[in-house]
């Protein structure tokens, strides 16, 4: 019996550590490509771009080049 409260908070912990970064949402969710977009449209080019290589809206790290659904012209 033991086990079992050590296995709740090891599985609790990760939980809420992965519900901790909210900033964003995933590439797939705003369908990021690593390609500028229609009319050369590129997240150097975007309001939401923070350089060298993130975005206030997509997580994860983000190519200048790129481009997503959620682009904002400067």
């Amino acid at each position: 019996m033991a086990v079992l409260p050590l296995g709740i908070a090891a599985v609790s912990g990760m939980a809420s550590a992965a519900d901790a970064d909210d900033s964003g949402g995933t590439k797939a969710q705003f369908k990021y490509q690593i390609t500028p977009g229609p009319g050369g449209n590129a997240c150097e080019k975007c309001a939401l771009f923070q350089a060298p290589s993130s975005c206030s809206v997509v997580k994860g790290k983000i190519a200048a080049t790129g481009y997503c659904t959620s682009f904002a012209a400067k």
